[in-house]
């Protein structure tokens, strides 16, 4: 999802809908010390989820019941947000750069953490879900499963990377605050580490000293496109999510 090869992985799975298959409640908690900002973009050819972007302020929940079967795409946070002069919207960490809260079809500009789902894909009905650091790191999330069938694992990113974040690839707002730790793609652009050209396949492209630091930090995100094994949560259809930022 927005050009990491970890979301090409989801967005190519094809669901099969179920007959009767029902819609999705997402419920989204913040509990980081300001006001964030999830923005959500949809995969091409899929159904919409109900919002693009919305504030989320310390404390109270924002539910979405709507999220219809087959839905694909991914959610992330941006933060450090405000109106300027004139009127446009603009964050710090994770802006999608449409001057509104809205992000009306854009993705956050990495490094953001993404929470990245898949609903309905598979003759069986499964969900897959994951938490990638793959475009690199800007806010810890966690994925609980609720209301649904039973064994279905929490994904989480608890840990806060900025504050390990190599300089190399740290991520600074105008005033000089780290926002963000980049990726080693998104820090340096290599094929190497953006697992592209003869790197472009699992086999070739390994794991650097980069991806390595992701993992130790957030062992069940992905850290370069091909973490796949240890990575990618599957769900059988029927439940429902909870996003929770800063857990």
């Amino acid at each position: 999802m927005g050009g990491s090869l970890t979301s090409l992985l989801l967005f190519f799975l094809v669901p099969v809908l179920l007959p009767g298959a029902v819609a999705t409640i997402f419920v989204f908690t913040n509990r980081c010390r300001e006001t964030i900002y999830p923005g959500v973009l949809t995969s091409p050819g899929r159904p919409g989820f109900p919002t693009t972007g919305f504030a989320l302020p310390p404390g109270p929940d924002a539910a979405f019941p709507g999220v219809p079967a087959g839905w694909s795409g991914r959610i992330w946070a941006r933060y450090r947000c405000a109106f300027d002069a004139s009127g446009s919207f603009g964050c710090a960490s994770g802006d999608c750069a449409t001057g509104r809260v809205e992000c009306a079809g854009a993705t956050g500009q990495a490094p953001s953490t993404l929470a990245e789902f898949t609903l309905g894909a598979g003759a069986g009905g499964t969900d897959f879900y994951d938490i990638s650091n793959v475009d690199g790191f800007n806010v810890p999330i966690q994925i609980l499963p609720y209301g649904g069938p039973a064994g279905c694992a929490t994904a989480t990113c608890a840990a806060n990377i900025k504050a390990a974040c190599p300089p190399e690839l740290a991520a600074r707002a105008a005033g000089g605050e780290t926002v963000g730790c980049r990726s080693a793609c998104g820090a340096f652009d290599t094929d190497a580490f953006c697992c592209r050209g003869a790197y472009g396949t699992p086999d070739k492209c390994r794991p650097s000293r980069y991806s390595e630091f992701f993992k130790a930090q957030c062992p069940q995100a992905y850290s370069y496109a091909y973490d796949d094994k240890s990575s990618t949560f599957t769900c059988a259809s029927g439940g429902n999510y909870q996003i929770l930022f800063c857990p």
